[in-house]
């Protein structure tokens, strides 16, 4: 008789949060370059003149990395298109999409909540509702923590054969209580804290689904929180997408193995890489607008260039017709801008006009610092 090899699911650590047990000294010196990585990145940020139109690109870049996470395809570029009006190429990409867009709108609610109310589960609870509004998580008591049992493991997996079992439903209330108040404590360092609450968060699990991607929020709106970043703009899933398995890994050692140093060690690690990638890209579109901003005035003689380039830095994917009716400019002025940056191979064709359908365009010099590699 052959043994039964498979292990029991890890249960959730009841009693351990918060940790007591830090190995402080093989912390201490990732704190300081992950802290440092993150003032740079900051003050580049002081720098962008309209950061939320300007990085526009890397927010909903972070968003679809995020989503890609717990398993949807869809592309940055595939976003952008369907917000300009292109149809997604199944109903299942358009699923995905949604699903994006809803990331960023979760985002802005949890931005608008940020600025009167503390991070708390109030606000977890509304970006959750947005979260789930009108995809596949919907019937999944948007906003609502769960009421019974889940675990995490392969798709359709029973309880016996997953790899993790979160906190039960009827101690969920008081773990999430001591989420809160963890949250809300003069801790000894911003970012370990920050850390040790996205893991407890994603160990207990508190809804039904979407944890993943509101764990990840809780990232930039932490630090914009709490004063190390002056935007709520922070791109962490690059990182952890990179690294899928082992970021699981290191979230279930925490309940396995008590292993919360680990943890935080991979997270640290995790910061000060993307705030180091962050300030990369947001210092190649800041040099990029900088730039446009002395070559089109002189391309176009036009006084409406700056609002040209500004409406086309926000929608790097877009319909002529929409830039024709909604950028601020004169009709006539707005198409001969369009031919203009054609010809100069500033703009490109994604999809040409044909008959009543208006031609998409893509902004690549934009889109390539976003993705960080060429795609246009």
């Amino acid at each position: 008789m052959t043994a039964d090899r498979r292990q029991a699911p890890v249960p959730y650590h009841t009693g351990a949060f918060p940790p007591q047990g830090l190995l402080w000294e093989s912390l201490i010196p990732q704190i300081g370059p992950a802290a440092a990585a993150v003032a740079r990145y900051d003050g580049m940020l002081a720098a962008v003149p309209n950061p939320g139109v300007l990085l526009s690109p890397l927010t909903t870049q972070e968003a679809v990395l995020s989503s890609a996470i717990e398993g949807t395809q869809a592309t940055m570029g595939e976003v952008l298109e369907f917000e300009a009006g292109q149809e997604a190429s199944s109903p299942e990409r358009r699923e995905d999409i949604q699903e994006v867009l809803n990331y960023r709108s979760a985002m802005r609610e949890a931005e608008r909540l940020l600025v009167t109310l503390p991070i708390s589960q109030r606000v977890l609870r509304a970006a959750h509702k947005a979260l789930l509004a009108g995809v596949r998580g919907q019937s999944k008591a948007p906003g609502e923590y769960r009421r019974t049992p889940n675990w995490i493991g392969p798709p359709q997996c029973l309880v016996d054969e997953a790899r993790f079992v979160p906190i039960s439903a009827e101690q969920l209330p008081d773990g999430m209580s001591a989420w809160e108040k963890y949250a809300h404590s003069d801790a000894e360092d911003l970012l370990v804290q920050l850390a040790i609450l996205h893991a407890e968060f994603e160990a207990l699990h508190p809804f039904l689904d979407g944890n993943g991607r509101l764990g990840r929020m809780l990232v930039p709106l932490f630090l914009w929180q709490r004063g190390m970043i002056r935007q709520p703009m922070f791109y962490i899933s690059a990182f952890f997408e990179a690294r899928r398995d082992l970021y699981y890994e290191k979230l279930l050692a925490v309940s396995r193995d008590d292993d919360w140093t680990g943890w935080c060690g991979f997270f640290l690690t995790a910061v000060q890489t993307q705030a180091e990638d962050n300030l990369k890209k947001t210092q190649g579109i800041l040099t990029l607008y900088e730039r446009m901003k002395r070559e089109l005035p002189e391309l176009t003689r036009s006084q409406y260039a700056v609002r040209a380039l500004d409406w086309i830095f926000e929608r790097p994917i877009f319909k002529g017709s929409s830039f024709v009716s909604g950028a601020g400019i004169p009709a006539p002025t707005a198409r001969r801008f369009l031919k203009l940056l054609r010809d100069e191979s500033i703009l490109q064709d994604l999809s040409p006009a044909s008959g009543r359908r208006a031609a998409v365009l893509a902004f690549p010099a934009l889109l390539n610092i976003a993705e960080g590699r060429e795609v246009l």
